[in-house]
């Protein structure tokens, strides 16, 4: 079977314009152009479209779909499985949210009574989901199953006030992680401020603190380019900083 464009959009519930964008940027080239200058696309683009809006419903940009989709021995059957992975993970936190507002209505009426701890529950697995996605993969291979799962727990098992804490915390962290950057010297008193408040940040998911984890977790957000481009929007090497900082609060920078 197939499709001009305008039959393919109709079918995948997307524009024309959609189309002829994703043509332009190289991520659905049409499999032929027919004597009337038309796109035609057969069996192989539909599959990759369905491929990229499974993507696209997981909040993935188009940059990183193209780069997945590009890369050399991709598994199309391995991809659809990692989807509906993470398509299922997506539903639970939407229904946590949806049976959190339930709860919340029921509540505000009186019927019921809702614990502080039940009133975040949604938005602690939406956190945890987004790591998941991000970053699950490689702490998952770097500390085991039972670690990552671990923490999760403990997350999801965090107080209203634990909760506020361990956000205040990371706002408290970026402010001083800034302002120890003009500084300089990730030896000194802001430097290591920061990192004191890194390993109290740490610790709210952590089951036991050791400095070596510590350590090893610094060095991985310059070590992982996903990790190093959220602390470098504080500011240029931002990652390094925290690192060299953590590295000297630790002792492991000999």
């Amino acid at each position: 079977m197939e499709y001009t464009v305008q039959k393919l959009a109709a079918l995948a519930g997307v524009s024309t314009r959609t189309l002829r964008y994703y043509d332009e940027i190289g991520i659905l080239k049409p499999a032929r152009i027919n004597s009337s200058g038309y796109r035609i696309y057969g069996r192989a683009e539909v599959d990759r479209l369905q491929q990229i809006l499974f993507y696209r419903e997981l909040e993935v940009s188009l940059e990183n779909i193209k780069e997945i989709l590009s890369t050399p021995g991709f598994n199309s059957t391995e991809a659809l499985r990692d989807q509906h992975s993470k398509l299922l993970a997506k539903r639970e936190q939407i229904n946590l949210l949806l049976a959190n507002i339930e709860k919340t209505l029921a509540a505000a009426e009186g019927s019921i009574k809702m614990t502080d701890k039940e009133k975040f529950e949604g938005f602690k697995q939406k956190l945890i989901n987004e790591n998941e996605e991000k970053y699950g993969r490689e702490i998952r291979e770097k500390y085991g199953d039972k670690a990552v799962d671990d923490s999760n727990s403990r997350m999801m098992g965090l107080t209203r006030e634990e909760y506020e804490r361990f956000e205040k915390l990371g706002q408290e962290l970026n402010e001083t992680l800034r302002a120890a950057m003009e500084t300089s010297v990730p030896a000194g008193e802001l430097g290591q401020k920061a990192a004191e408040l890194h390993r109290q940040w740490l610790s709210f998911t952590w089951g036991s603190y050791s400095r070596e984890a510590h350590a090893g977790v610094a060095r991985m957000y310059v070590e992982d380019e996903r990790f190093k481009s959220y602390y470098d929007r504080i500011g240029p090497g931002a990652a390094e900083f925290l690192r060299d900082a953590v590295l000297v609060y630790t002792g492991m920078d000999k």
